[in-house]
Order: C-alpha cells, then structure tokens, then sequence
C-alpha cells in the first residue's frame, strides 16, 4: 500500500508551451486516487510558495478548466528560481507536516531537478517519509539520461517557423540577417533552425552551437563567403557562444541563484556580431553597401500560443502522469525520462531515473551533430531526430525561376 497524504506540485524555471500539460497530467491522476492523494495543493512560485505557504488547491477546479489549464503556455502556478538550501530544509518540513504532505512532484529543468534532489536528501534526514519526483520540462532539451526533454518539441518548432519566415524575407530582400537563439550550454534548439531549409540555397546558412568554440575571425570569413556566393546570408547563433575555454564573447550581467547568467533578455550578442561584421565587411568589400540585421528570439521561443508540437503536449502531459503512476507502484524518488524504441516509426516509452543522475549537469549536443568547421549541424544527423518531435511544419511554395 502507498503512503496516503497531500501531494504538493510546482513548476520551477523558465516556463514552456506545454509545462501545463506535465501539472495537469499529475493533477489528474492525483485526483483520480483520493484515497492515496487525500488533497492536491499547488505551490505558487515552486519552492518559495512552500517556504511562504501559498498554495492552491485543486479541488475548487471543474474538469474543463483543468483542461483549458493544460493546453495554455506558460507556468499556470507562477514559476520560480530558487534553491532550496539546508537552511530552508527546516522550514519546508515544518509545511510538510503541517499539511500532512507525503508526495512533492516539481517540475522543471536540471536546476529543478537539483533541488528536487535536496529535498529528497533532507526529508531522509529528518526521517520524514516523502516520495519526491522531478518532471522533465526544459526547452533547452539539456536534460541528462532522458532522449529528449518535453517544451523542447514545441520551442524547436517556434525557431523552425521562425527561421523559414526570416529566410522568405531574406530572400525578397537580400542581405545578412543573425538570429540569436536561446541555449545556454547546448545547441538543440539552433540546431531546430536547420529545418526551415525547405529548397537548395535556404537559410540558415550557418550555424553556431557552443558545443565549439567559437571565432570572431572565422565567423567573419564564414559569413563574407556565403554572402559572396549568394548574395544573402542568413545564420542561426546560440546565445551560449564562447571562446576558448569558456571565454565570453562579449560581457554578461546578473547571476541567478543557481549561479547562471543572464543571457536572454538584451540584444547585445546579437548587435555586438552585427557591428564586428559590419567592420569587417567595410574593409574587405568596401566597393558595396552592406545589409547587416540581428534579432535576439529571446523569451518568445518559450511560450508561444499556436506554435505547440502535438508530440510534445502528449509528451509533457504523459512526464505528468507516469511521475504519478511511478509513486502508486511504490517508487519513492526519481526523475522520469524518455528512451525511443526500437522499430521504423517514432514511440517513446518512459522510465525512472535517479534524481543524481538529472540534477544540476546539462548533456550538450553530441559533437557529431555538428560539422568538422563548426559552423553547421550534420542534417542526416539531426533531421531524423528533430522531425518527430517538431511535427508537420507549413508547406513552402517558390516559382521557379
């Protein structure tokens, strides 16, 4: 027999498409075994509701809400990025026990799954009986273990329809056009902007992951050639470019608590790449007036409505209630993740890992998903990975001539 108590679930990080899928899923389930789940509390802002005791309860939703609730964008519990601390451990079980809470179901990314992690680790401590469960949730697709991680599909589908909409532009009217994309350990999501080439001579052009180091010198040799060639060029960068040895390429601000930096939310990277190869253009080809644009994506990839993979909802909202059904069949702790099966035709299955083996570490793209260069993703690599969970994107026509 499980443990029967309150569930508390919280939504930690950046929010995603379909973050609400994965809580409505738990909250489902949850309600649907009340005699083990006695009452169903949402933690508004994660951790620190907890900390500060506000809470949802689940019981006062209609069906239909909940429903409504999980096919919206963003966290509908608020978000957080706060770390839970051994100083807070007091405090938490004090909540705990207080509201009888034997099941803590968070959901979000590596960071999540750290402090996930913590509290499991303080409640066998204190010797207090809690089954704690991370739920995958991070658009950067950077989670370890798992194939790939739910708000992902869907970002990935933004920036492909982004990057085909920019390259139909590009080509009316030529020019060089950079687009800084979110990632700040991993490339997953720049590399998504390798869809958009629907036809030979379709941006982008170049892309730029930091799983290589990155030039200044090379990217202006880079770019100069293809905009030579073809008249345009149009280049996908992630926001985590660096030098060697981590070098910044140019100067970041404020640090989180979890000690990461702020790299969406400001155009700088884009208009500091933008400026070097304006300079750089005006001295090897100072014959001709250069077209140089960048857009920084930012936080638009995270929560855009109407641009929602169909895998990647169902994906999200099964992280939910597998947490969920994992707890029923007596496992106390874990993260759940995905493995493809074997077979001609995309299928997931789920399965449990230890909270260890998903906190804090990010997996960066396999360097063979990248070209010798480092300027392009290897496309019979990363296609046949991408495109399931991406889905159908809008068909493309062009005249030929």
């Amino acid at each position: 027999m499980s443990l029967s108590g309150t569930v508390i679930v919280g939504q930690s990080g950046g929010p995603t498409a379909v973050i609400n899928q994965t809580l409505i899923g738990v909250v489902q389930a949850c309600l649907a075994q009340p005699q083990v789940f006695t009452k169903v509390l949402g933690a508004i802002h994660g951790i620190q509701g907890i900390l500060d005791g506000k809470f949802h309860d689940f019981a006062n939703e209609t069906q239909a809400n909940l429903e409504l609730v999980a096919g919206t964008p963003s966290a509908a519990l608020k978000s957080v990025r706060h770390k839970a601390t051994p100083a807070d451990g007091t405090r938490i079980f004090a909540r705990f026990k207080e509201l009888g809470v034997r099941y803590f179901f968070y959901i979000g990314g590596n960071d999540t799954a750290e402090t996930t992690n913590i509290i499991n680790e303080l409640a066998h401590a204190e010797g207090y009986e809690l089954t704690c469960f991370h739920c995958p949730k991070t658009i950067d697709n950077d989670l370890r273990v798992t194939d790939h991680c739910p708000g992902f599909g869907s970002a990935a589908k933004f920036v492909a329809q982004a990057f085909m909409g920019d390259n139909l532009d590009n080509r009316s009217l030529a020019g060089i056009k950079i687009n800084i994309v979110m990632g700040r350990n991993a490339g997953w999501l720049t590399a998504a902007s390798v869809l958009a080439r629907q036809f030979p001579g379709d941006g982008p052009h170049l892309i730029y992951c930091p799983e290589v180091d990155f030039s200044l010198a090379a990217f202006c040799t880079d770019v100069e050639a293809i905009y030579r060639k073809l008249g345009r060029c149009v280049i996908a960068v992630s926001e985590g470019i660096h030098g060697p040895a981590g070098k910044e390429i140019i100067s970041l601000g404020e640090v989180d608590s979890h000690g990461n930096k702020q790299l969406s939310g400001s155009g700088a990277l884009g208009d500091a790449l933008s400026d070097i190869l304006k300079a750089h253009l005006a001295k090897t080809w100072p014959e001709k007036k250069h077209r140089v644009r960048a857009d920084t994506f930012g936080y638009l990839q995270r929560c855009f409505p109407g641009v929602v993979s169909a895998t990647d909802a169902a994906e999200a909202r099964q992280a939910g209630t597998a947490a969920v059904a994992a707890a029923l069949a007596g496992v106390t702790s874990g993260s759940i993740a995905f493995r493809r099966t074997a077979g001609a035709e995309y299928h997931i299955e789920t399965f449990v890992t230890p909270l260890p083996t998903v906190a804090k570490d990010t997996r960066p793209m396999p360097r063979t998903y990248i070209n010798a260069a480092g300027n392009d993703v290897v496309t019979a690599e990363v296609v046949p990975y991408l495109a399931p969970l991406v889905g159908p994107l809008p068909p493309i026509g062009q005249l030929k001539f």
